[in-house]
């Protein structure tokens, strides 16, 4: 195996694609799939999984929240950015075995990025007070802040 080649060994049965892992095959099957669990509210295109329909929207709302801070550009997606990088300005991003690359929160109503949950939900407070991702938001948060309230408790007290 060449450097930086990945091994293929895990075959689609439908169509001629292969994946280094299980789980992206796991993932690609739902293509196959007829039924579709996600709808476009713009098109009506359906998608089995949210991530898809999310970068699907954004082709509509014109959302690109990953922008390149050697030029004027800016993409839809991560990767798309970090392939932008490479290829345009040599620039190669490394990372560590399962080393986590930092979070961004996008506002998909207007595209603001926020490097924290809390700090993208003041926005929404802010900007769109009916929007709909800011009640999925205070959910995703409330979860968050207790569990993280729960592991305190459960760690007892600092002395």
């Amino acid at each position: 195996m060449i450097q930086g080649e990945q091994r293929l060994l895990f075959h689609c049965a439908l169509c001629e694609k292969s994946f280094s892992f299980q789980r992206m095959l796991n993932r690609h099957m739902k293509c196959h799939s007829e039924v579709k669990r996600h709808r476009c509210e713009h098109c009506g295109k359906g998608f089995n999984d949210t991530f898809d329909l999310k970068r699907h929207v954004r082709t509509h709302t014109g959302v690109r929240p990953y922008k390149c801070h050697l030029c004027e550009k800016a993409f839809t997606q991560r990767c798309s950015l970090e392939s932008h990088l490479k290829k345009i300005h040599g620039v190669q991003q490394n990372y560590a075995y399962k080393e986590r690359r930092t979070k961004l929160y996008v506002c998909e109503d207007c595209g603001f990025t926020a490097d924290s949950q809390e700090s993208q939900l003041h926005h929404l407070q802010d900007q769109h007070p009916t929007s709909p991702l800011l009640n999925r938001t205070s959910k995703k948060l409330a979860v968050v802040l207790q569990n993280s309230v729960t592991t305190l408790l459960q760690a007892g007290p600092i002395i």
